[in-house]
């Protein structure tokens, strides 16, 4: 008696990305080969402790945000540099952060949840800055971590921001705001507003 396996469905960005915006973007950007298309490579996720290195509740509230709204458990960042005018040391006992790297699943549910859940919650939302830096990867900061569904009312009485990076292979930084548009990114309109 065979042993019946259960897959789960890919996501649901992430089959739209393999079966329809790989042909679309391969024509529209005028692509030779299908390995020339713009990938999400990976999504990091992470929250600086800021003038609350220090205590250990709000990192605790920290970890438990971060946790909630990917999925997995962070990592605690030390100090690389000394920086006197923030008071930190290089290497110093607290954390200066915690941070999550997405791939793969997680990678495509947590952009799917961002951009069709918790952005369009966000108040007076005019879409999302266009700035790539020079490796055509992008930068969103969140103000607040109030605008993910996943957390109760409780869990967002401390108030801090969240930092998304998402990292795209590419062959040309021009490329990235094209994946990250298909994905269904709000950007702002080209004369400010959406």
């Amino acid at each position: 008696m065979a042993k019946a396996t259960t897959t789960t469905p890919a996501p649901r960005l992430k089959a739209l990305y393999r079966n329809t915006y790989v042909k679309e973007l391969q024509a529209e950007l005028k692509l030779d080969n299908v390995h020339q298309v713009p990938k999400l490579e990976k999504i990091v996720v992470s929250v600086g402790t800021g003038k609350s290195k220090d205590d250990k509740r709000h990192l605790e509230t920290v970890k438990n945000t971060l946790t909630k709204i990917t999925g997995q458990a962070p990592i605690e960042r030390q100090a690389k540099k000394s920086i006197a005018s923030f008071k930190i040391r290089a290497g110093m006992g607290a954390p200066i952060g915690v941070m999550v790297t997405l791939r793969g699943a997680r990678m495509y549910e947590f952009l799917d949840r961002l951009v069709n859940i918790a952005l369009p919650r966000v108040r007076d939302f005019h879409g999302v800055s266009i700035k790539f830096d020079q490796s055509g990867n992008y930068n969103l900061g969140i103000l607040e971590q109030s605008i993910f569904a996943e957390l109760s009312f409780e869990e967002t009485q401390v108030a801090h921001g969240v930092q998304v990076t998402m990292v795209i292979e590419n062959q040309d930084p021009a490329h990235s705001r094209a994946l990250l548009e298909k994905f269904g990114l709000p950007f702002q309109k080209e004369g400010g507003r959406r």
